[in-house]
């Protein structure tokens, strides 16, 4: 069986959690609603959605032009980190085999045309000069093995994913993670929460990351899929859900600390100073649909997006997240003046 992401095979298939909306009660269990469309509603009757803070998908108007400011200053350097016109820049993903098998290829560094690094390279409106996307994901890597800056995993992006085509970690500048725990056991809305443990696993990631990759300017966070098909105790629901929730709450920690003059205002998340120890830290595309019920957006997931173990993406699970990333990096204006060709920052 393929390393990856992946655990016991037990029979797991877990009903979501019911969200409740405005405090009035929960709703039948399996009702949860996407974060991008539950708005200023809550799940559980404490949580609200929406990506950003506020019920709200749009990132404050604060945080968004840092976030410009961010993206203009990802340019080309030499290998020394130097900026010069003949120099590159790097877009590299991070995380587990969900990352590398949508971002890439299930192993290998030969991408699928299906992928996302498939997609981009056949498009000719990318930038295919100055911009290099690689693929530091690998299978089995959870979250723990990316929250220091002397995890195993950096060395070996270092050694076998950048320095075989000339780049260095000084090249760094963009970064798409996405991250889950292996075999979660407790859901909100419980203090212990899995959602709580994974959002200062993300918290140390960051740090590490901008540790590793001093001209990091941006990272784009995305949360788990539809696990509502899982057969495995690995990450099924409502875990794979309220992953989202973390990523919410690490990136509303960034706003929340720069908004108090840079102290920590959410001890969870820890330090997220962007001028300091942090990259600058944004959604990536929100990857969650409850199952065949489609989101506001058309967004479905169904059985033959999986592969057998109900987790893993098989080949329309992998196109649909490849779709979704190429659009995200085409149009979100903090990526598509440095991912598009003839494109410039404001």
């Amino acid at each position: 069986m393929r390393a990856g992401f992946r655990g016991a095979a037990t029979l797991a298939v877990l009903a979501l959690a019911a969200c409740s909306s405005g405090g009035t009660g929960p709703n039948p269990a399996g009702s949860a609603v996407p974060i991008s469309d539950l708005g200023p509603q809550d799940y559980l009757g404490s949580f609200q959605g929406g990506l950003y803070p506020g019920g709200l998908n749009t990132m404050p108007a604060a945080h968004a032009g840092v976030g410009q400011l961010r993206a203009a200053n990802i340019q080309p350097r030499a290998g020394n980190g130097s900026p010069t016109p003949t120099g590159k820049y790097v877009l590299l993903s991070v995380g587990m085999s969900h990352a590398t098998q949508e971002w890439c290829a299930k192993s290998g560094t030969t991408c699928n045309s299906w992928s996302f690094s498939g997609k981009a390279a056949a498009d000719g409106a990318v930038n295919h000069g100055a911009l290099v996307i690689a693929n530091g994901a690998e299978g089995s890597q959870t979250a723990l093995f990316w929250d220091s800056p002397t995890d195993p995993d950096y060395d070996r992006v270092k050694n076998t994913v950048l320095a075989p085509i000339g780049l260095t970690e000084a090249q760094v500048q963009a970064v798409w993670l996405k991250e889950a725990d292996p075999q979660p056991s407790t859901s909100l809305p419980a203090s212990q929460a899995d959602a709580y443990k994974l959002e200062t696993s993300l918290g140390n990631i960051v740090r590490a990351l901008k540790s590793r990759y001093p001209n990091l300017q941006v990272v784009f966070i995305s949360s788990r899929s539809y696990a509502g098909y899982a057969v495995s105790t690995l990450n099924p629901e409502p875990y794979a859900y309220e992953s989202g929730f973390a990523v919410k709450w690490l990136i509303q920690a960034q706003i929340d600390q720069m908004n108090n003059g840079g102290t920590v205002v959410d001890g969870r998340a820890g330090n997220l100073n962007y001028n300091t120890v942090a990259p600058w830290i944004a959604w990536g595309p929100y990857l969650w649909a409850n199952g065949d019920t489609p989101r506001s957006d058309g967004l479905r997931w169904v059985p033959s997006d999986f592969e057998a173990d109900g987790t893993h993406p098989s080949t329309s699970g992998e196109t649909k997240v490849a779709n979704l990333l190429l659009s995200f990096f085409k149009t979100e204006p903090h990526a598509s003046c440095w991912f598009l060709a003839g494109a410039t920052c404001p």
